[in-house]
């Protein structure tokens, strides 16, 4: 059945489908797991919280403020909020955008706080001839008259890893060290790090040495298989169980969110396959 015809089904439809019971799914749960929307966006969000829930997860990813009530009603949590940013390329790096960005994220961190969520994503932007020194001092002198605010309100703004050689050309948060960097500079447990563990490959690899390395700066996890952004299985070049249990073993407690592309038209017999992987 394709996912649109999945996303049809009421919950006892869905699990007959599917095989998957009525009752949430037990995991381990020693790696808390959230699921990425925008890979399901044919599945409407009422059903896909069911879908979660049946999954055994109680997460999802990249939501923004108008849909939290959906989340809410079926007790899912957003863990990574959005919708504050300009995009990708329009970033804190360039002071063009400061002005918006801070009237963006002023409002939209107490409504985070609020919603009793914690994570708000933000991004660098583009390089556009930039040099990645004035980069960095662009993105401290920007998030440093947001950060007392997130700090007041237990709110941690997260920025993005991207690759800048295949997904995102020009993109300059692409590096670990860049953005651990930026960390430090910004002075604030409230900036931390979004470790998109498919870019990270792409760009610099070396994965479980730098999440051991660096992981105190890092606030969130997201999947994808390497090469081609599918499932994080056999056919492709990272073991994501060993990613997980390294990941495990530095104390993380927050959420590693699964974000990759399914290759078929089963996107949640893909998603259970990939939770299943990651439940370590």
């Amino acid at each position: 059945m394709t996912s649109a015809g999945i996303g049809a089904l009421g919950g006892s439809a869905l699990a007959s489908a599917t095989g998957i019971p009525d009752a949430r799914r037990a995991l381990r749960n020693n790696i808390h797991q959230s699921a990425c929307y925008w890979v399901y966006h044919d599945i409407p969000l009422d059903q896909f919280c069911v879908t979660l829930q049946q999954l055994g997860l109680s997460a999802i990813d990249l939501i923004g403020p108008k849909d939290w009530p959906v989340l809410q009603q079926h007790g899912i949590t957003c863990a990574m909020c959005n919708g504050a940013e300009l995009g990708l390329y329009d970033g804190f790096s360039h002071p063009e955008f400061h002005d918006t960005l801070i009237k963006n994220y002023t409002e939209w961190i107490p409504l985070v706080a609020k919603a009793g969520f914690k994570n708000l994503i933000c991004f660098s932007g583009a390089r556009r001839g930039m040099d990645d020194e004035t980069g960095m001092q662009n993105c401290v002198k920007g998030l440093q008259k947001l950060l007392p605010l997130a700090e007041k309100h237990g709110v941690v703004l997260v920025m993005e890893l991207l690759n800048s050689k295949i997904d995102h050309k020009d993109y300059m948060c692409d590096h670990t060290a860049w953005g651990v960097e930026l960390c430090k500079r910004a002075g604030s447990d409230n900036l931390k790090l979004l470790y998109d563990i498919y870019h990270m490959q792409i760009d610099e690899g070396d994965i479980i040495r730098n999440i051991r390395e660096s992981h105190q700066y890092i606030a969130h996890y997201h999947t994808g298989g390497v090469p081609g952004r599918h499932e994080i299985d056999d056919t492709q070049e990272l073991y994501y169980p060993a990613i997980m249990k390294a990941i495990l073993e530095t104390g993380f407690t927050g959420h590693v969110a699964q974000e990759f592309v399914p290759s078929g038209p089963d996107k949640i017999a893909a998603l259970r396959k990939c939770i299943d992987i990651c439940d370590v």
